[in-house]
């Protein structure tokens, strides 16, 4: 069977709905018998973008087509590839559509859908149903992005909707286990600092920094991550605790595993993880977590790893934080708990459906 990965990116702006979509690039080749091909087309990416591409590479896999945000040449190169393939997966509800007009020109084409969180958790257009309905499957992040897609449009058979849970890159190393590194009182948050993404809840742990360290003298706010929110939640913090929350701007993939191997805590208390790939990245380097207990993230992090709170509840996420920092953790038991999302694990459930 021919395969087209339809996809928004791989690399072009490297979150996490990018970093689980390359996860699908390799799983699917792998899964891809010898008489069978993949093909991807990618909206946002340019060809030169396919450079880190390798480790997801897999005989089956054609070159992607990268349209460099050109949406009709996107339309074409889908219509192009459909017509050789007999499945298309389509890696966001905004490519749907097209995947769904592409069968036009492919009578017998199945759709499937890859929906992780926030963009599925809401209404949706007439069109958009449409689309939903017919898909053959569509294979949710978590149980809860599934609720929320069962709930916004009814006309999907059950059947349809399965539960496939994001997995841990197996190129995102860890090194092994350095208590002597950790940065003792240090809390790391990683995220996107947009404007349209303020439910992240970065300006929640700002706010709860100058309780904490009255409880916790030496505890301190590092934030990596970059966005137009970034000014406004420096401002915050400036009229706080300035010389307690650093902020360092987007960092490369290896600074990243510095900071993940350095702080005391992971805390990203949001209300709109699908999943939250980053919580896992955390416990893989043995550090606890808090987070939101909203979205999908309850089903990623629980009491033996971390702590959950109430969205907005500064105080709560204050105590949570303040307990976390005085806890003693066993980073093995929290190492166990990335395991269970494990890049293994997470093609052996994509084999039973496949």
């Amino acid at each position: 069977m021919n395969t087209l990965l339809l996809l928004p990116g791989l690399f072009a702006s490297d979150g996490g709905i990018e970093r689980i979509l390359r996860l699908y690039v390799r799983s699917v080749g792998e899964l891809t018998t010898t008489n069978g091909r993949v093909y991807a087309v990618v909206l946002n990416d340019k060809k030169n973008d396919f450079s880190r591409l390798a480790p997801y590479s897999t005989p089956a896999l054609a070159q992607p087509v990268g349209c460099g945000r050109n949406k009709l040449a996107c339309v074409w190169h889908t219509v192009r590839l459909a017509r050789r393939t007999q499945r298309i997966v389509c890696g966001h509800i905004n490519l749907l559509c097209l995947a769904h007009f592409a069968r036009r020109f492919s009578p017998g084409l199945e759709v499937w859908l890859v929906a992780h969180g926030i963009e599925v958790w809401r209404t949706f257009s007439t069109a958009e149903r449409r689309a939903l309905s017919a898909a053959e499957r569509i294979l949710c992040v978590s149980d809860y992005t599934r609720r929320q897609l069962a709930a916004n449009c009814p006309n999907i058979s059950e059947a349809r909707l399965l539960v496939l849970p994001n997995a841990l890159d197996p190129q995102f190393s860890v090194p092994p286990a350095r208590p002597d590194k950790t940065e003792a009182g240090l809390i790391l948050s990683v995220t996107r600092l947009d404007a349209t993404e303020a439910y992240k809840g970065v300006d929640h742990l700002i706010l709860a920094m100058p309780a904490i360290r009255a409880a916790v003298p030496n505890a301190r706010l590092r934030i990596v991550g970059t966005g137009a929110d970034r000014a406004r939640l420096e401002k915050i913090a400036g009229e706080l605790e300035g010389n307690a929350i650093e902020f360092t701007g987007r960092v490369s993939d290896e600074a990243l595993r510095g900071h993940l191997a350095a702080c005391h805590v992971f805390a990203l208390p949001s209300r709109g993880e699908g999943f939250g790939l980053v919580y896992l990245e955390a416990l893989a380097n043995g550090k606890p977590c808090l987070a939101a207990n909203a979205g999908g993230a309850p089903e990623v992090v629980d009491s033996t790893c971390g702590a959950l709170v109430t969205y907005g509840d500064v105080p709560a996420l204050t105590r949570a934080c303040i307990e976390a920092l005085r806890r003693v953790w066993d980073p093995t038991k929290l190492r166990s708990r990335a395991a269970d999302f494990s890049f293994e694990i997470f093609q052996r459930r994509l084999a039973t459906v496949w």
